[in-house]
């Protein structure tokens, strides 16, 4: 991962895109956009969350942590903001952080193009989970698992990108 290059990358679409009242950049009507994927790893087992119905995109798949790159500032504070705010993990909690190179994947359906940048962060003890609105159920499964549930687009490869590298 190449910090520099991410912090370009978000600044490039800040240039061209309308901005929150708030100051995050609104990738509603984006073709493209640049997310983390982020896999909460505990021993031999892998966080899976089902959105709830209240996100904008695939309701009711089952996916990860992810969260836009929407603001210009490091990648670990992102990282570090979504599992805080999505299931209620702190830095404490955590035994180590990997960054993958990230790669575009194109979802037809909703006519998108993720700029994905793969996460795995691995916790020193299993933790409880707490979660927001954004999902309504999750589950500890064997990467292996992953095709026996309804998943968002690509996300057997990505698991694939952050265990396999």
């Amino acid at each position: 991962m190449d910090e520099k290059n991410i912090l370009n990358l978000i600044k490039k679409f800040s240039n061209k895109l309308p901005k929150f009242e708030d100051g995050r950049i609104d990738y509603s009507n984006s073709d493209e956009a640049p997310v983390i994927t982020v896999f909460v790893k505990y021993q031999d087992k892998i966080l899976l969350l089902k959105r709830s119905d209240k996100v904008r995109t695939y309701r009711g798949k089952w996916n990860t942590i992810a969260g836009y790159l929407d603001e210009v500032r490091p990648i670990k504070e992102k990282v570090l903001e979504e599992i805080k705010e999505e299931i209620q993990v702190f830095e404490k909690d955590i035994l180590n952080i990997k960054y993958k190179d990230s790669y575009k994947l194109e979802d037809k359906k909703i006519k998108k193009i993720w700029i994905v940048h793969p996460v795995l962060v691995e916790l020193k003890n299993k933790a409880e989970i707490v979660l927001d609105w954004e999902h309504i159920e999750y589950r500890w499964i064997k990467p292996v698992e992953i095709n026996n549930f309804d998943i968002v687009t690509g996300l057997d490869k990505i698991l694939k990108k952050v265990l396999n590298e």
